[in-house]
Protein backbone atom coordinates (compact mmCIF):
# COMPACT_ATOMS: atom_id res chain seq x y z
CA UNK A 1 0.00 0.00 0.00
CA UNK A 2 1.11 3.56 -0.69
CA UNK A 3 0.01 7.04 0.23
CA UNK A 4 -2.59 8.76 -1.93
CA UNK A 5 0.15 11.02 -3.28
CA UNK A 6 2.34 8.06 -4.30
CA UNK A 7 -0.59 6.36 -6.02
CA UNK A 8 -1.47 9.50 -7.97
CA UNK A 9 2.14 10.22 -8.91
CA UNK A 10 2.60 6.92 -10.70
CA UNK A 11 -0.92 6.90 -12.18
CA UNK A 12 -0.76 10.42 -13.63
CA UNK A 13 2.28 9.63 -15.75
CA UNK A 14 0.08 7.19 -17.72
CA UNK A 15 -2.73 9.68 -18.39
CA UNK A 16 -2.95 11.37 -21.78
CA UNK A 17 -3.85 14.69 -20.15
CA UNK A 18 -0.66 14.78 -18.04
CA UNK A 19 1.49 17.52 -19.59
CA UNK A 20 4.86 16.51 -18.11
CA UNK A 21 5.61 13.60 -20.42
CA UNK A 22 8.80 11.72 -19.67
CA UNK A 23 9.15 12.70 -16.02
CA UNK A 24 7.55 12.09 -12.64
CA UNK A 25 5.33 14.83 -11.24
CA UNK A 26 6.14 16.40 -7.90
CA UNK A 27 2.65 16.77 -6.50
CA UNK A 28 1.46 19.05 -3.75
CA UNK A 29 -2.15 18.92 -2.62
CA UNK A 30 -3.72 22.36 -2.97
CA UNK A 31 -7.37 21.54 -2.28
CA UNK A 32 -9.48 18.54 -1.31
CA UNK A 33 -13.29 18.74 -1.28
CA UNK A 34 -15.45 15.77 -0.33
CA UNK A 35 -18.72 15.30 -2.19
CA UNK A 36 -21.61 13.23 -0.90
CA UNK A 37 -22.36 10.00 -2.77
CA UNK A 38 -25.48 7.87 -3.01
CA UNK A 39 -23.34 4.72 -3.02
CA UNK A 40 -22.62 3.78 0.60
CA UNK A 41 -19.28 2.19 -0.38
CA UNK A 42 -18.05 5.31 -2.19
CA UNK A 43 -16.40 8.49 -0.94
CA UNK A 44 -15.77 11.20 -3.53
CA UNK A 45 -12.73 13.46 -3.15
CA UNK A 46 -12.19 16.26 -5.66
CA UNK A 47 -8.50 17.16 -5.60
CA UNK A 48 -6.54 20.07 -7.00
CA UNK A 49 -2.88 19.05 -7.27
CA UNK A 50 0.02 21.34 -8.08
CA UNK A 51 2.85 19.75 -10.06
CA UNK A 52 5.89 21.73 -8.98
CA UNK A 53 8.17 19.78 -11.34
CA UNK A 54 6.69 21.72 -14.24
CA UNK A 55 7.77 25.27 -15.05
CA UNK A 56 5.51 27.10 -14.46
CA UNK A 57 3.86 24.70 -12.00
CA UNK A 58 0.70 23.09 -13.41
CA UNK A 59 -2.51 22.78 -11.44
CA UNK A 60 -4.45 19.54 -12.08
CA UNK A 61 -8.06 18.69 -11.32
CA UNK A 62 -8.20 15.06 -10.15
CA UNK A 63 -11.55 13.69 -8.90
CA UNK A 64 -11.15 10.27 -7.24
CA UNK A 65 -13.48 7.76 -5.62
CA UNK A 66 -12.34 5.83 -2.54
CA UNK A 67 -13.90 2.40 -1.96
CA UNK A 68 -13.40 -0.47 0.49
CA UNK A 69 -14.04 -3.01 -2.27
CA UNK A 70 -13.30 -3.28 -5.99
CA UNK A 71 -16.53 -3.24 -8.03
CA UNK A 72 -16.87 -5.64 -10.93
CA UNK A 73 -15.41 -4.14 -14.11
CA UNK A 74 -13.61 -1.30 -12.30
CA UNK A 75 -10.10 -2.51 -13.13
CA UNK A 76 -9.32 -0.01 -15.93
CA UNK A 77 -10.08 2.95 -13.63
CA UNK A 78 -8.06 1.62 -10.69
CA UNK A 79 -5.40 4.03 -9.39
CA UNK A 80 -3.98 2.18 -6.39
CA UNK A 81 -4.52 1.30 -2.74
CA UNK A 82 -3.65 3.88 -0.10
CA UNK A 83 -2.21 3.56 3.38
CA UNK A 84 -5.71 3.29 4.88
CA UNK A 85 -6.60 0.27 2.78
CA UNK A 86 -8.95 2.22 0.49
CA UNK A 87 -9.01 1.43 -3.20
CA UNK A 88 -8.71 4.57 -5.32
CA UNK A 89 -10.46 4.98 -8.69
CA UNK A 90 -10.50 7.64 -11.38
CA UNK A 91 -13.75 9.53 -10.77
CA UNK A 92 -14.47 10.02 -14.46
CA UNK A 93 -15.01 6.25 -14.79
CA UNK A 94 -16.89 5.76 -11.53
CA UNK A 95 -20.70 6.12 -11.45
CA UNK A 96 -20.63 7.54 -7.93
CA UNK A 97 -18.68 10.56 -9.16
CA UNK A 98 -20.39 11.00 -12.53
CA UNK A 99 -23.83 11.07 -10.90
CA UNK A 100 -22.68 13.57 -8.28
CA UNK A 101 -21.11 15.70 -11.02
CA UNK A 102 -24.40 16.02 -12.91
CA UNK A 103 -26.16 16.97 -9.71
CA UNK A 104 -23.67 19.76 -9.02
CA UNK A 105 -24.01 20.93 -12.62
CA UNK A 106 -27.80 21.15 -12.00
CA UNK A 107 -28.40 18.79 -14.88
CA UNK A 108 -31.27 16.34 -14.33
CA UNK A 109 -31.37 13.03 -16.13
CA UNK A 110 -33.09 9.70 -15.42
CA UNK A 111 -30.60 7.35 -17.10
CA UNK A 112 -27.22 8.09 -15.50
CA UNK A 113 -25.24 5.46 -17.42
CA UNK A 114 -22.05 7.06 -18.73
CA UNK A 115 -18.88 6.37 -20.68
CA UNK A 116 -15.60 8.24 -21.10
CA UNK A 117 -14.75 9.53 -24.55
CA UNK A 118 -11.46 8.07 -25.76
CA UNK A 119 -8.72 10.06 -27.45
CA UNK A 120 -8.74 13.39 -25.61
CA UNK A 121 -5.53 14.86 -24.27
CA UNK A 122 -5.99 17.96 -22.14
CA UNK A 123 -9.49 17.20 -20.76
CA UNK A 124 -11.82 14.30 -20.02
CA UNK A 125 -15.33 14.06 -21.50
CA UNK A 126 -18.01 11.89 -19.88
CA UNK A 127 -20.86 11.01 -22.24
CA UNK A 128 -24.41 10.23 -21.11
CA UNK A 129 -26.25 8.82 -24.12
CA UNK A 130 -28.07 5.72 -22.88
CA UNK A 131 -31.85 5.57 -22.88
CA UNK A 132 -34.27 7.82 -24.75
CA UNK A 133 -33.34 11.18 -23.25
CA UNK A 134 -31.35 13.79 -25.18
CA UNK A 135 -27.66 12.86 -24.87
CA UNK A 136 -25.23 15.15 -23.08
CA UNK A 137 -21.53 15.34 -22.31
CA UNK A 138 -19.84 16.58 -19.13
CA UNK A 139 -16.32 17.87 -19.72
CA UNK A 140 -13.74 17.88 -16.91
CA UNK A 141 -10.91 20.37 -17.21
CA UNK A 142 -7.74 18.59 -16.11
CA UNK A 143 -5.45 21.64 -16.26
CA UNK A 144 -7.08 24.33 -14.13
CA UNK A 145 -6.41 28.07 -14.12
CA UNK A 146 -7.68 30.94 -12.03
CA UNK A 147 -10.35 32.82 -13.95
CA UNK A 148 -13.16 32.00 -16.35
CA UNK A 149 -12.35 29.34 -18.94
CA UNK A 150 -13.11 30.53 -22.51
CA UNK A 151 -14.65 27.14 -23.35
CA UNK A 152 -17.40 27.90 -20.83
CA UNK A 153 -17.68 31.65 -21.37
CA UNK A 154 -17.82 31.69 -25.16
CA UNK A 155 -20.12 28.71 -25.62
CA UNK A 156 -22.45 30.06 -22.92
CA UNK A 157 -22.60 33.39 -24.75
CA UNK A 158 -23.30 31.66 -28.07
CA UNK A 159 -26.00 29.49 -26.48
CA UNK A 160 -27.62 32.59 -24.97
CA UNK A 161 -27.51 34.22 -28.40
CA UNK A 162 -29.39 31.27 -29.89
CA UNK A 163 -26.49 30.25 -32.11
CA UNK A 164 -26.88 26.62 -33.20
CA UNK A 165 -23.37 26.21 -34.59
CA UNK A 166 -22.11 25.15 -31.16
CA UNK A 167 -23.50 22.51 -28.78
CA UNK A 168 -25.98 24.01 -26.31
CA UNK A 169 -24.49 24.72 -22.86
CA UNK A 170 -26.31 23.13 -19.92
CA UNK A 171 -24.30 24.15 -16.85
CA UNK A 172 -20.83 24.77 -15.42
CA UNK A 173 -18.93 24.21 -12.19
CA UNK A 174 -16.17 26.24 -10.52
CA UNK A 175 -13.78 25.62 -7.64
CA UNK A 176 -12.10 27.99 -5.20
CA UNK A 177 -8.66 27.37 -3.72
CA UNK A 178 -5.76 29.00 -1.91
CA UNK A 179 -2.38 27.92 -3.26
CA UNK A 180 0.85 28.90 -1.49
CA UNK A 181 2.85 26.60 -3.81
CA UNK A 182 2.73 28.66 -6.98
CA UNK A 183 -0.76 29.99 -7.54
CA UNK A 184 -1.70 31.88 -10.69
CA UNK A 185 -1.98 35.06 -8.64
CA UNK A 186 1.23 34.40 -6.63
CA UNK A 187 -0.57 35.32 -3.42
CA UNK A 188 -2.52 33.74 -0.59
CA UNK A 189 -5.74 35.29 -1.87
CA UNK A 190 -8.40 32.75 -2.91
CA UNK A 191 -8.54 31.88 -6.60
CA UNK A 192 -11.58 30.65 -8.52
CA UNK A 193 -11.70 28.82 -11.84
CA UNK A 194 -13.87 26.53 -13.90
CA UNK A 195 -13.34 22.79 -13.42
CA UNK A 196 -16.20 21.29 -15.47
CA UNK A 197 -19.22 22.01 -17.65
CA UNK A 198 -22.02 20.13 -19.42
CA UNK A 199 -23.45 20.58 -22.91
CA UNK A 200 -25.60 18.71 -25.37
CA UNK A 201 -23.93 15.76 -27.08
CA UNK A 202 -24.35 15.35 -30.83
CA UNK A 203 -24.47 11.67 -31.84
CA UNK A 204 -23.35 10.62 -35.29
CA UNK A 205 -21.10 13.63 -35.90
CA UNK A 206 -17.77 13.24 -37.68
CA UNK A 207 -14.52 15.05 -36.93
CA UNK A 208 -13.46 17.44 -39.70
CA UNK A 209 -9.86 16.20 -39.72
CA UNK A 210 -10.49 12.61 -40.90
CA UNK A 211 -13.21 13.86 -43.25
CA UNK A 212 -10.74 16.16 -44.96
CA UNK A 213 -8.01 13.51 -45.00
CA UNK A 214 -10.29 10.98 -46.63
CA UNK A 215 -11.32 13.44 -49.32
CA UNK A 216 -7.76 14.58 -49.99
CA UNK A 217 -6.46 11.00 -50.15
CA UNK A 218 -9.18 10.07 -52.64
CA UNK A 219 -8.73 13.23 -54.71
CA UNK A 220 -12.34 14.18 -54.05
CA UNK A 221 -13.31 17.87 -53.94
CA UNK A 222 -13.87 19.32 -50.48
CA UNK A 223 -14.84 22.79 -51.65
CA UNK A 224 -18.54 22.54 -50.81
CA UNK A 225 -17.74 21.45 -47.23
CA UNK A 226 -15.06 24.13 -46.92
CA UNK A 227 -17.40 26.86 -48.18
CA UNK A 228 -20.06 25.82 -45.66
CA UNK A 229 -17.43 25.80 -42.92
CA UNK A 230 -16.36 29.31 -43.89
CA UNK A 231 -19.95 30.48 -43.55
CA UNK A 232 -20.36 28.88 -40.13
CA UNK A 233 -17.06 30.35 -38.95
CA UNK A 234 -18.20 33.83 -39.95
CA UNK A 235 -21.58 33.29 -38.25
CA UNK A 236 -19.87 32.38 -34.98
CA UNK A 237 -17.46 35.32 -35.22
CA UNK A 238 -20.40 37.65 -35.87
CA UNK A 239 -22.31 36.29 -32.88
CA UNK A 240 -19.29 36.60 -30.59
CA UNK A 241 -18.76 40.18 -31.74
CA UNK A 242 -22.41 40.98 -30.97
CA UNK A 243 -22.50 39.48 -27.49
CA UNK A 244 -18.91 39.82 -26.26
CA UNK A 245 -16.54 42.82 -26.01
CA UNK A 246 -14.94 44.21 -29.17
CA UNK A 247 -12.72 47.19 -29.86
CA UNK A 248 -10.56 48.71 -32.53
CA UNK A 249 -6.90 47.71 -32.18
CA UNK A 250 -4.61 50.33 -30.69
CA UNK A 251 -1.03 50.90 -31.79
CA UNK A 252 -0.02 49.11 -28.59
CA UNK A 253 -2.12 46.09 -29.58
CA UNK A 254 -0.55 45.92 -33.02
CA UNK A 255 2.97 46.33 -31.69
CA UNK A 256 2.25 43.54 -29.20
CA UNK A 257 1.14 41.14 -31.93
CA UNK A 258 4.17 41.89 -34.09
CA UNK A 259 6.57 41.63 -31.18
CA UNK A 260 5.12 38.22 -30.33
CA UNK A 261 5.74 37.04 -33.89
CA UNK A 262 9.35 38.24 -33.79
CA UNK A 263 9.90 36.58 -30.43
CA UNK A 264 8.53 33.23 -31.64
CA UNK A 265 10.78 33.42 -34.69
CA UNK A 266 13.84 34.05 -32.54
CA UNK A 267 13.06 30.98 -30.44
CA UNK A 268 12.28 28.83 -33.50
CA UNK A 269 15.60 29.58 -35.19
CA UNK A 270 17.36 27.79 -32.33
CA UNK A 271 15.56 24.55 -33.25
CA UNK A 272 15.31 25.16 -36.99
CA UNK A 273 18.55 26.65 -38.37
CA UNK A 274 17.01 26.61 -41.88
CA UNK A 275 14.90 29.58 -40.83
CA UNK A 276 17.96 31.75 -40.24
CA UNK A 277 18.53 32.64 -43.88
CA UNK A 278 14.81 33.42 -44.28
CA UNK A 279 14.68 35.60 -41.20
CA UNK A 280 14.97 38.98 -42.98
CA UNK A 281 12.17 38.08 -45.38
CA UNK A 282 9.99 36.73 -42.57
CA UNK A 283 10.50 39.86 -40.49
CA UNK A 284 9.66 42.00 -43.53
CA UNK A 285 6.24 40.31 -43.71
CA UNK A 286 5.69 40.90 -40.01
CA UNK A 287 6.68 44.56 -40.27
CA UNK A 288 4.43 45.09 -43.31
CA UNK A 289 1.51 43.73 -41.28
CA UNK A 290 2.15 46.40 -38.67
CA UNK A 291 1.32 49.07 -41.26
CA UNK A 292 -1.61 47.18 -42.80
CA UNK A 293 -5.29 47.80 -41.94
CA UNK A 294 -6.47 45.71 -38.98
CA UNK A 295 -10.05 44.58 -38.36
CA UNK A 296 -11.64 45.06 -34.94
CA UNK A 297 -10.43 42.80 -32.14
CA UNK A 298 -12.96 40.43 -30.56
CA UNK A 299 -13.25 37.09 -28.79
CA UNK A 300 -12.40 34.19 -31.11
CA UNK A 301 -12.03 30.42 -31.01
CA UNK A 302 -8.28 30.72 -30.56
CA UNK A 303 -7.19 27.21 -31.56
CA UNK A 304 -9.05 26.72 -34.80
CA UNK A 305 -8.42 23.84 -37.19
CA UNK A 306 -10.18 20.84 -38.70
CA UNK A 307 -9.88 18.87 -35.48
CA UNK A 308 -12.07 21.48 -33.74
CA UNK A 309 -15.10 21.14 -36.02
CA UNK A 310 -17.69 18.40 -36.35
CA UNK A 311 -20.06 17.69 -39.21
CA UNK A 312 -23.55 16.57 -38.29
CA UNK A 313 -25.18 13.65 -40.13
CA UNK A 314 -27.47 16.08 -41.97
CA UNK A 315 -24.56 18.22 -43.12
CA UNK A 316 -24.15 21.39 -40.99
CA UNK A 317 -20.90 22.04 -39.16
CA UNK A 318 -20.45 22.47 -35.41
CA UNK A 319 -17.58 24.33 -33.71
CA UNK A 320 -16.26 22.87 -30.44
CA UNK A 321 -13.44 23.31 -27.91
CA UNK A 322 -13.28 27.08 -27.41
CA UNK A 323 -10.65 26.71 -24.69
CA UNK A 324 -7.91 28.17 -26.89
CA UNK A 325 -4.36 26.85 -26.74
CA UNK A 326 -4.46 25.00 -23.38
CA UNK A 327 -0.82 25.66 -22.49
CA UNK A 328 -1.10 29.43 -22.95
CA UNK A 329 -1.88 31.46 -19.80
CA UNK A 330 -5.61 31.91 -19.27
CA UNK A 331 -5.21 35.68 -19.17
CA UNK A 332 -3.96 35.57 -22.78
CA UNK A 333 -6.73 33.24 -23.93
CA UNK A 334 -9.41 35.46 -22.38
CA UNK A 335 -8.37 38.59 -24.30
CA UNK A 336 -9.87 39.97 -27.47
CA UNK A 337 -7.91 38.82 -30.50
CA UNK A 338 -7.97 39.11 -34.26
CA UNK A 339 -10.54 36.95 -36.10
CA UNK A 340 -7.86 36.49 -38.76
CA UNK A 341 -6.06 34.17 -36.35
CA UNK A 342 -8.94 31.70 -36.65
CA UNK A 343 -9.15 32.15 -40.42
CA UNK A 344 -5.43 31.51 -40.81
CA UNK A 345 -5.61 28.43 -38.59
CA UNK A 346 -8.29 26.80 -40.73
CA UNK A 347 -6.61 27.69 -44.01
CA UNK A 348 -3.45 26.04 -42.83
CA UNK A 349 -5.36 23.00 -41.60
CA UNK A 350 -6.54 22.25 -45.15
CA UNK A 351 -2.93 22.31 -46.30
CA UNK A 352 -1.73 20.19 -43.41
CA UNK A 353 -4.22 17.50 -44.47
CA UNK A 354 -2.49 17.41 -47.86
CA UNK A 355 0.98 17.51 -46.35
CA UNK A 356 0.20 14.64 -44.00
CA UNK A 357 -0.54 12.36 -46.95
CA UNK A 358 3.11 12.58 -47.92
CA UNK A 359 4.39 11.83 -44.42
CA UNK A 360 2.41 8.86 -43.14
CA UNK A 361 1.02 5.66 -44.53
CA UNK A 362 -2.04 6.03 -42.28
CA UNK A 363 -3.07 9.68 -42.66
CA UNK A 364 -6.35 9.21 -40.81
CA UNK A 365 -4.36 8.79 -37.59
CA UNK A 366 -2.11 11.78 -38.17
CA UNK A 367 -2.60 15.10 -36.48
CA UNK A 368 -1.28 18.58 -36.97
CA UNK A 369 1.09 20.02 -34.38
CA UNK A 370 -0.73 20.48 -31.10
CA UNK A 371 -2.84 23.63 -31.27
CA UNK A 372 -2.04 24.59 -34.86
CA UNK A 373 -2.25 23.09 -38.37
CA UNK A 374 0.03 24.01 -41.30
CA UNK A 375 0.36 25.30 -44.88
CA UNK A 376 1.91 24.55 -48.29
CA UNK A 377 2.45 26.68 -51.40
CA UNK A 378 -0.69 25.25 -53.00
CA UNK A 379 -2.70 26.85 -50.24
CA UNK A 380 -1.87 30.35 -51.33
CA UNK A 381 -2.79 30.02 -54.99
CA UNK A 382 -5.74 31.98 -56.45
CA UNK A 383 -9.32 30.75 -56.37
CA UNK A 384 -10.33 28.11 -58.93
CA UNK A 385 -13.47 28.82 -60.94
CA UNK A 386 -16.21 26.29 -60.37
CA UNK A 387 -14.59 24.81 -57.28
CA UNK A 388 -16.46 21.82 -55.99
CA UNK A 389 -18.51 21.28 -59.13
CA UNK A 390 -18.93 17.64 -59.98
CA UNK A 391 -16.88 14.67 -58.83
CA UNK A 392 -13.34 14.33 -60.15
CA UNK A 393 -9.93 13.17 -59.08
CA UNK A 394 -7.77 16.07 -57.93
CA UNK A 395 -4.10 16.56 -57.26
CA UNK A 396 -3.18 17.38 -53.65
CA UNK A 397 -2.26 20.93 -54.68
CA UNK A 398 -5.57 21.50 -56.42
CA UNK A 399 -7.43 20.00 -53.46
CA UNK A 400 -5.82 22.40 -51.00
CA UNK A 401 -6.21 25.38 -53.32
CA UNK A 402 -9.92 24.78 -53.84
CA UNK A 403 -10.66 24.08 -50.18
CA UNK A 404 -8.90 27.26 -49.07
CA UNK A 405 -10.53 29.41 -51.73
CA UNK A 406 -13.97 28.01 -50.92
CA UNK A 407 -13.51 28.57 -47.18
CA UNK A 408 -12.58 32.20 -47.79
CA UNK A 409 -15.52 32.64 -50.16
CA UNK A 410 -17.92 31.33 -47.53
CA UNK A 411 -16.43 33.50 -44.80
CA UNK A 412 -16.56 36.65 -46.93
CA UNK A 413 -20.15 35.98 -48.03
CA UNK A 414 -21.46 35.87 -44.46
CA UNK A 415 -19.13 38.27 -42.64
CA UNK A 416 -19.20 41.00 -45.27
CA UNK A 417 -15.49 41.46 -44.59
CA UNK A 418 -13.37 41.42 -47.72
CA UNK A 419 -10.43 39.35 -46.53
CA UNK A 420 -8.53 40.34 -49.65
CA UNK A 421 -8.16 43.79 -48.08
CA UNK A 422 -6.35 42.10 -45.20
CA UNK A 423 -4.17 39.78 -47.29
CA UNK A 424 -0.93 41.18 -45.85
CA UNK A 425 -2.14 40.67 -42.30
CA UNK A 426 -3.56 37.21 -43.01
CA UNK A 427 -0.24 36.16 -44.51
CA UNK A 428 1.52 37.33 -41.34
CA UNK A 429 -0.77 35.21 -39.14
CA UNK A 430 -0.18 32.20 -41.39
CA UNK A 431 3.54 32.77 -41.40
CA UNK A 432 3.64 32.95 -37.61
CA UNK A 433 1.84 29.60 -37.44
CA UNK A 434 4.20 28.05 -39.98
CA UNK A 435 7.18 29.20 -37.91
CA UNK A 436 5.63 27.59 -34.84
CA UNK A 437 5.00 24.39 -36.81
CA UNK A 438 8.59 24.26 -37.97
CA UNK A 439 9.72 24.45 -34.36
CA UNK A 440 7.22 21.77 -33.34
CA UNK A 441 8.18 19.39 -36.16
CA UNK A 442 11.91 19.84 -35.54
CA UNK A 443 11.36 18.81 -31.92
CA UNK A 444 8.84 16.02 -32.44
CA UNK A 445 8.57 14.82 -36.06
CA UNK A 446 11.66 15.80 -38.05
CA UNK A 447 10.46 14.00 -41.19
CA UNK A 448 7.49 16.39 -41.28
CA UNK A 449 9.65 19.51 -41.13
CA UNK A 450 9.54 20.12 -44.93
CA UNK A 451 5.80 20.88 -44.69
CA UNK A 452 6.09 24.12 -42.69
CA UNK A 453 9.48 25.03 -44.18
CA UNK A 454 8.04 24.93 -47.68
CA UNK A 455 5.16 27.06 -46.49
CA UNK A 456 7.46 29.65 -44.92
CA UNK A 457 9.54 29.85 -48.11
CA UNK A 458 6.46 30.47 -50.24
CA UNK A 459 4.85 33.00 -47.91
CA UNK A 460 8.00 35.18 -48.06
CA UNK A 461 8.62 34.66 -51.79
CA UNK A 462 8.37 37.39 -54.45
CA UNK A 463 5.53 35.43 -56.10
CA UNK A 464 3.44 35.63 -52.94
CA UNK A 465 4.38 39.25 -52.32
CA UNK A 466 3.09 40.17 -55.79
CA UNK A 467 -0.39 38.94 -54.79
CA UNK A 468 -0.69 41.19 -51.73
Amino acid sequence: MHSTMECLTEWMTRQRWYAGKGRLPQLVEVSRVEWSAEDADARIHVLLMRDTANNPPSLYHVPIVLRRTIPRGAGPSFIGRDENGDYLFDGAHDPAYTRALLERLSVHRSDLTSRVHAGEQSNTSIIFDAGTEAPLVAKIFRLVHAGENPDVVLQTALTSAGNRSVPRMLGSLSATWVDPHGSDTHSLEPSTGHIAFAQEFMPGVRDGWPLALEAAAAGEPFAADAEALGRVTAEVHTALAAFMPTREPTLGDIVGFVAGWHQRLAVAITDVPQLRELRPAIEAVYDAAREAPWPALQRIHGDYHLGQVLRRPNGPWLLVDFEGEPLRPLTERARVDSPLRDVAGMLRSFDYAVGSLRNTATPSSATAPASTPATTPAATAPSVAGAGAGSRSMSPQDWAREARAAFLDGYIAVSGTDLRAHRTLLDAFELDKAVYEAMYEARNRPTWLPIPLTAVAYLVSPDRAAKR
